[in-house]
């Protein structure tokens, strides 16, 4: 480990320590603590109810709770104010006003956080949209207002960025660029928390996977881990030529696999770290892949 990674390592940005939120007798965060170090991308994950969306909220200031919350050394309670001048935010759910342009919408924002009226140009240029900067936000697609989102995260040049189910409503191809653009802040030394319920992007992106199952860590493991560390399983769909689907189930199944039709393709459970392995069987048993995806 370099000087830089201890340094980082030795450093946290986000501390939750022994944090606990009830709402009437449910307990919805339950003595739950975290350490996110400078630099690192952590994911909570966890079924619905599970107390991330909970924890975020308690971490922005938007619930009370019991126990202590630290960014970059402030208390998040005491010292709210300046702490949260440390974050960029993106909600689950987007809230702008539809008939300012995306550029009007980047100079306010950049004016609540103090920023330079210059760093909307250069956001929006950052997140692929300096040539919709005219547009009124409500005519941008999903995609665009989810990375005008995170444009507006960024202003200010926080030193945290936290994200909510950032790409719940999108589609596969926002989805990749989003993350693709996610994958750049972090290279360039975002401390990220984020929420997800979707395995590729633990994989993408987590340093570190956090478990969470009603308001307490589970388990903790490295983010390429989590399907393994939990037991998981992937469903990789082969597609192959029609007149071979018969014979690539039979192949399958006699390799110990379950497999069965889907329309033009074959649907396969696989390990994660063994996604490729169905194909190689059925080349050994000269059955063509033209196509694959996981489901």
């Amino acid at each position: 480990m370099n000087k830089a990674m201890n340094e980082a390592m030795n450093n946290p940005m986000i501390e939750f320590e022994r944090v606990t939120k009830r709402f009437g007798r449910r307990s919805a965060v339950d003595d739950f603590s975290l350490t996110v170090a400078a630099q690192q991308a952590v994911a909570l994950w966890g079924p619905n109810g599970a107390g991330k969306t909970t924890a975020i909220k308690c971490l922005l200031g938007l619930l009370r709770y019991a126990g202590t919350i630290r960014i970059d050394g402030l208390d998040a309670r005491r010292n709210g104010r300046a702490a949260r001048r440390r974050i960029g935010y993106v909600p689950q759910e987007i809230a702008l006003y539809p008939d300012m342009t995306a550029a009007e919408t980047a100079r306010f924002f950049a004016r609540l956080r103090g920023a330079p009226a210059s760093q909307a140009h250069s956001i929006l240029a950052q997140v692929g949209l300096d040539d919709q900067a005219a547009k009124p936000v409500g005519a941008l697609s999903g995609g665009m207002k989810q990375r005008l989102a995170l444009g507006l995260a960024l202003l200010g040049d926080p030193p945290v960025l936290i994200l909510d189910e950032p790409t719940s409503n999108l589609d596969r191809a926002a989805r990749d660029h989003f993350l693709h653009l996610l994958a750049q802040v972090k290279a360039a030394g975002k401390t990220i928390l984020y929420t997800s319920h979707r395995l590729e992007e633990i994989e993408l992106l987590a340093d570190e996977a956090v478990v969470m199952e009603s308001g307490r860590v589970r388990a903790v493991c490295p983010g390429h881990a989590l399907a393994q560390t939990l037991g998981m399983r992937r469903t990789v769909k082969l597609h192959v030529p029609a007149e071979s689907l018969d014979q690539a189930l039979q192949v399958l199944h006699a390799g110990g696999y379950q497999a069965s039709r889907n329309g033009r393709g074959v649907l396969v459970e696989v390990r994660p770290d063994a996604k490729a392995e169905p194909i190689g069987l059925l080349g050994r048993a000269a059955i063509a892949v033209v196509d694959f995806e996981l489901e």
